[in-house]
């Protein structure tokens, strides 16, 4: 079983953390995060450690205690060295430019596909085939990389498309050739 919940989360002297009203604040260098608590989880801030407490050993508090504690040790992250997810694109022909603060993506289709960042992140383009998106919140910059995946994912028999840096595709074999 998971102790997740019980670890006490590490609060660097550069990051101001306000508990009020089931809402935490996380102040730090990168910027601001708020985030509601569970109304039954208790937060409290003790000589620079977060410390998040359940009321029961239910099934229920032990998995609010676990997602409460990951949540807010990603808060205080984000807010001191931010986030960041690289995709790659794989074709021939396939690229990607910026356009101010938006990416154009050459994916096969007709026309260039345009996408906008989300507020709090920033799109970057290295070389011609790497997309890299960054921001303080984990959720955001997970959910605008999923998005940008989404696109054109990973072909299934040649591999060409929009992945995360590292992703394997499995590739499946093509016809073959039966004796009739």
């Amino acid at each position: 079983m998971s102790r997740v919940g019980t670890k006490p989360i590490p609060v660097p002297p550069e990051v101001k953390v306000e508990v009020r009203d089931g809402e935490v604040a996380v102040t730090g260098p990168k910027g601001t995060l708020s985030e509601r608590v569970h109304q039954e989880m208790r937060v409290r801030l003790e000589e620079g450690w977060l410390l998040v407490e359940r009321p029961t050993d239910e099934r229920k508090h032990r998995a609010l205690h676990g997602l409460t504690r990951a949540l807010l040790a990603n808060m205080v992250t984000g807010v001191t060295k931010g986030y960041e997810k690289t995709l790659e694109i794989v074709g021939v022909g396939y690229r990607v430019q910026k356009s101010g603060q938006a990416i154009a993506l050459q994916v096969g289709f007709s026309r260039p596909v345009e996408v906008q960042p989300t507020q709090g992140l920033t799109l970057d383009v290295e070389g011609n085939n790497r997309i890299l998106v960054k921001g303080i919140s984990k959720q955001q910059v997970g959910d605008m990389a999923a998005r940008i995946r989404r696109i054109r994912p990973p072909d299934s028999y040649k591999g060409k498309g929009i992945r995360y840096l590292g992703e394997v595709v499995h590739l499946k074999p093509g016809k073959s050739a039966g004796r009739k």
